[in-house]
């Protein structure tokens, strides 16, 4: 572990920005922020490139341009320049494909580029460039193996994308001590959720102050779920720092807040029965779409489809939904770090077994779990696809699903 390696292939590939960079780290909400960031810079007119992962699909969805991802034929000139650069670096795929979506990003001509974090960020690949704006969003325990054990553990490590004298955006409503106490010893400017911006909302609207600018009667994310307006927060705090390079209009902000899509993030596929869509798979992120599910309204039963990493807490993952789902499809999924069809089994009906009439069921893959639970569902009620990028990637990989239940004649 460590980016020497990484900066040194950086170096050979005079690989740098000349428009401003944010950066954009924490344990959940990065997808949705990036994504608003990117969709309110383009309703502004701007030219902006994106880096976000993991993909769901097809590896070109990692990198956008203009809000389109990109073609892999231009992106095998970058993945040839660091693979000549390298030389006899050794290089992780996640440090080879970073590095080869940032040349390409650094050479497009873009007014703003967003670069999602991966595992962490002091020794995260991302972290090679010093960002000219650095958002953490909310920060929960995963990747324990690496990260560390706790919230202040992993607080550091999230930290370590600050700079020195610049903004640091923190839209974590309870950030860890250590992650202040580094932002405090480097100088960064630090920009907190409380403090230096404040957001409000009911169902109908919401509202957001910053420490000059402020927005009313802001319309809610297209992104569903009540986290959004968090990240939104952090978003439009980013903005607010870098206003001087890169001013957003008002209406900009309500353009990009009223078109911003991220798939697999609380994606609701209308059908019969309803499809959820969710890449939930730590306990806080589980909760979240936990609240979010019920807050939908009444649904007669709650499939759920289900697969996740081994290494990952599953069963705190689980207990978030088991009092939500009515029979559950748990599948294997197509990667060595994948719990079992069979270990996911296990583990379900060891906690249900107070509720015996609860069903599990296990497939070879989402897309089989995903067809056995529509044939099992009514038509009024709703099928929750969550877990890994695997999972929710599986049942995509031919598409958007088509729903109809076999009850329904669709």
């Amino acid at each position: 572990m460590g980016l020497d390696r990484v900066e040194a292939v950086r170096a050979r590939l005079a690989l740098s920005f000349a428009c401003p960079v944010v950066t954009v780290a924490g344990t959940n909400g990065k997808g949705s922020t990036c994504a608003m960031l990117e969709a309110i810079a383009l309703a502004a007119g701007y030219r902006v490139g994106l880096y976000i992962k993991p993909h769901l699909v097809h590896f070109e969805e990692r990198c956008r341009i203009g809000g389109q991802s990109v073609s892999a034929a231009s992106l095998v000139p970058h993945f040839e320049a660091v693979e000549a650069a390298r030389n006899d670096v050794p290089l992780t795929y996640f440090e080879f494909t970073t590095l080869a979506i940032m040349r390409l990003l650094s050479q497009a001509r873009l007014d703003l580029v967003i670069l999602e974090v991966g595992l962490g960020g002091r020794l995260d690949a991302v972290n090679v460039i010093d960002s000219d704006c650095a958002v953490i969003t909310s920060i929960d325990v995963d990747h324990v193996a690496y990260l560390g054990p706790d919230r202040e553990s992993i607080g550091f490590e999230k930290a370590g994308i600050l700079r020195a004298g610049r903004p640091a955006v923190v839209s974590d409503p309870l950030p860890p001590a250590s992650l202040l106490a580094h932002a405090g010893a480097i100088g960064a400017d630090q920009r907190l959720l409380g403090r230096d911006f404040v957001f409000r909302g009911d169902r109908q609207q919401w509202s957001w102050r910053g420490r000059e600018l402020r927005y009313n009667g802001l319309g809610h994310p297209a992104l569903r779920g009540a986290n959004q307006l968090q990240n939104a927060a952090g978003a439009l705090a980013a903005f607010e720092a870098l206003r001087a390079r890169l001013p957003i209009a008002a209406q900009d902000v309500r353009s990009g807040l009223a078109t911003v899509s991220l798939a697999g993030r609380f994606q609701i596929v209308p059908g019969s029965p309803v499809l959820v869509l969710d890449v939930a798979h730590n306990p806080h992120a589980a909760a979240a779409l936990a609240a979010n599910l019920d807050q939908m309204g009444f649904y007669p039963r709650t499939h759920a489809v289900f697969g996740a990493m081994h290494d990952k807490d599953v069963a705190g993952v689980l207990r978030h939904m088991l009092p939500l789902v009515d029979a559950w499809h748990v599948c294997d999924l197509p990667t060595p770090r994948a719990a079992t069809a069979d270990a996911l089994d296990a583990l379900l009906r060891a906690l249900l077994v107070s509720r015996p009439t609860v069903g599990v069921a296990r497939h070879a893959s989402p897309a089989e779990a995903l067809g056995h639970a529509i044939e099992a569902a009514d038509p009024a009620d709703r099928i929750a696809v969550f877990g890994s990028f695997y999972t929710v990637g599986g049942v995509l990989e031919a598409g958007l699903p088509r729903l109809g239940s076999r009850h329904s004649g669709g």
